[in-house]
């Protein structure tokens, strides 16, 4: 138990370098920006003196290395600091997108995962057989696809043609919660086609990885079912890398969100980068860019302590 605590905090330690790491790629990336904040705000027919006080009342007027440290200490802290568009609190703005954003992220989540579980497991019990080069064919098909595109496909086919869902998701608090569900229908299928891939193609070959197994063919010369073996013996021992790579896909899942977010005009966190960048609103930018970089290291680091842990080989390297 104490390996698997110290294994824990150096990868918590080492998700904390990387994200420092992160977030000064995330302050030089967006200070190199075009256009200018001040200028944005006050129209380009503003003085040159009222620009430079307007400037160094947003404190633009401090050299970037002093505004990066005062940024990570803040942001460490838990303070985004306020909108240089609006001079609301950036916690007041992110806080519903947030949610929106997670909502559409668990909702794909609890779609994808337990489909792509399914699908991988028929897979391998059925090799070779119709149905497992139908799905390879399709999940080949979907993967090669880009989100945007399934996006605009699943709008024009569900939204336009058949009516059968609404082509933008405007949701809101006041929504009930199968309106909801209702409104991120297509987002979350957009989403789920892009991860489903993935999950089960490396579901189906950890199953069949361990069907190779000895203690498997043993199993068959007992002449056990083919379904209770899988279910039984096979899928047991194969959650460690089922598991790492649903991990690696719920990180993927929450960064792609930006994309899907901007196509259906839903109201996350992701539209609301993209609309602080258009506007060069440097803070937001930046607290959207790191909670989307924090939860991505989160999900990676857990990946690999579930890696560590269920497997001894890794834990025990001796």
């Amino acid at each position: 138990m104490g390996k698997v605590l110290t294994l824990i905090v150096q990868r918590l330690g080492l998700g904390l370098i990387t994200l420092i790491a992160v977030s000064l790629i995330i302050f030089l990336g967006v200070e190199l920006l075009p256009g200018d904040i001040a200028t944005e705000i006050l129209g380009k027919d503003a003085q040159p003196a009222t620009v430079e006080a307007f400037r160094k009342e947003l404190g633009l007027d401090k050299p970037p290395v002093t505004r990066y440290i005062q940024w990570v200490g803040a942001t460490l802290s838990g303070d985004f600091g306020n909108s240089f568009a609006n001079g609301r609190p950036i916690s007041d703005l992110i806080g519903f997108r947030l949610q929106n954003t997670l909502f559409l992220a668990l909702m794909t989540a609890a779609i994808s995962v337990p489909l792509s579980l399914i699908a991988g497991v028929l897979a391998a019990l059925y090799r070779n057989s119709f149905y497992d080069r139908a799905i390879n064919i399709f999940t080949l098909t979907s993967i090669s696809f880009p989100e945007f595109f399934i996006a605009y496909i699943l709008i024009i086919v569900f939204g336009q043609q058949l009516g059968w869902f609404p082509t933008l998701s405007n949701v809101s608090a006041e929504m009930p919660f199968s309106q909801k569900l209702y409104l991120c229908a297509l987002p979350a299928l957009t989403m789920t086609l892009a991860v489903f891939a993935h999950m089960m193609r490396m579901t189906r070959a950890a199953i069949l990885n361990l069907l190779a197994s000895p203690y498997i063919e043993m199993a068959n010369l007992k002449g056990l079912e083919r379904s209770r073996i899988v279910t039984k013996h096979a899928l047991p021992n194969a959650w460690a890398p089922i598991a790492n790579v649903v991990a690696l896909n719920m990180a993927y899942l929450v960064v792609s969100v930006v994309v899907v977010e901007v196509v259906f005009v839903f109201p996350g966190l992701g539209q609301l980068m993209v609309d602080s960048v258009i506007v060069r609103d440097v803070p937001v930018v930046q607290a959207c860019s790191m909670i989307f970089a924090a939860t991505y290291i989160l999900m990676n680091l857990t990946a690999d302590i579930i890696s560590i842990v269920t497997n001894p080989r890794l834990l025990h390297p001796r």
